[in-house]
């Protein structure tokens, strides 16, 4: 009887260990997976619960307990046990619905809505607080109104608090005579609530997009509170580009006013919810720098979305840096056209 040769027995271990490394590497990716998917609904559970605080900690910590014995301790049915523990999280989570009705915090009291009539487009729940040195607040929700016609370009502000990756955006369109009409996405929080990061990745706040004036949007970044910077930016938008971009911005107002969202810190962001609002058939693939927005500088750079082409974006940013003289032009009726002195692009 012929041996078998000892190339064929090779071949045979051969695969032997690229299939056992595979069932092993599959072994550990759904290992993985698992532990990332025991983690959310843990985290969905302490922010989105019914029990704000330590109610819905403690109600995390069972859960996470009772996960663990089944993982740990069950055999035959350990996959249908973990299946039933996730379900519990996930089913009543995907209830919880937005709402436009809550106990706000002032700034956010007030619901925004426009309504388009030919050339005139008028907003309700215009916000325009006034905000005093002494950290004195005059609340003041206005009825604007302003005309397609007189719509000039957008200017672009940069607002950093801390890491120099991280930024807030506000869009400013210029009405001429009518004054500017700015934009802010952000978390609308209800009264006593803190942003926190890990919690913008549940339902623990709704999206909100503010309209009101640049004084308002502006000198609460730069007078009021400490610590931030505010960089202006003036863009190459043509008019006809810039109405179809305020449009849009008016499309979610309105959107928003009937029909809540919540905010999300990947996908419904200050940043990736204006990606959103873009037609579909004119989105570009996503840039990495739409979630570490503080680089928003650079990506408008590149694409050549300024205003001044020719000038290092360094400098373009220096110049930009409007702190100083919006605290000159604290009180004066004309802070926009004092703002933007020494801004290239004018």
């Amino acid at each position: 009887m012929e041996a078998p040769s000892t190339s064929s027995s090779d071949s045979t271990c051969s695969v032997k260990k690229r299939g056992c490394f595979l069932c092993t590497l599959t072994r550990w990716i759904f290992r993985l997976i698992l532990l990332l998917v025991i983690l959310w609904c843990f985290g969905a559970i302490y922010f989105d619960g019914p029990f704000p605080g330590t109610g819905n900690l403690v109600i995390a910590c069972v859960w996470l307990v009772l996960t663990a014995l089944v993982a740990f301790r069950l055999r035959s049915r350990r996959c249908l046990g973990l299946a039933v523990c996730i379900a519990a999280v996930i089913a009543p989570w995907c209830f919880k619905k937005p709402s436009n009705n809550r106990d706000w915090a002032p700034e956010y009291a007030r619901t925004a809505n426009a309504i388009v009539e030919g050339d005139a487009v008028t907003f309700t729940n215009f916000r325009n607080f006034d905000y005093g040195l002494d950290e004195s607040v005059t609340e003041r929700w206005e009825t604007r109104t302003v005309h397609l016609s007189k719509l000039r370009g957008i200017d672009f502000f940069l607002n950093y608090w801390g890491s120099p990756l991280i930024a807030h955006p506000i869009f400013s369109f210029d009405f001429g005579d009518e004054g500017h009409v700015a934009f802010s996405i952000e978390t609308r929080r209800e009264k006593g609530e803190v942003y926190s990061t890990l919690g913008g990745l549940y339902k623990l706040y709704e999206l909100s997009y503010l309209v009101g004036d640049e004084r308002d949007f502006v000198r609460v970044r730069t007078n009021i509170r400490k610590d931030e910077d505010a960089y202006l930016f003036r863009l190459s938008t043509p008019p006809d580009q810039a109405r179809e971009r305020f449009l849009e911005y008016v499309g979610q107002v309105q959107q928003l006013a009937g029909h809540p969202r919540f905010y999300n810190v990947l996908s419904a962001n200050c940043t990736t919810a204006v990606r959103s609002q873009v037609h579909m058939k004119k989105k570009t693939i996503p840039d990495w720098r739409l979630l570490l927005n503080g680089k928003l500088d650079e990506m408008f750079a590149e694409k050549g979305a300024f205003a001044v082409k020719d000038m290092p974006l360094a400098e373009l940013k220096e110049k930009g840096h409007v702190d100083a003289r919006a605290m000159e032009a604290q009180d004066d009726p004309d802070f926009s056209k004092k703002i933007r002195e020494g801004v290239p692009g004018e």
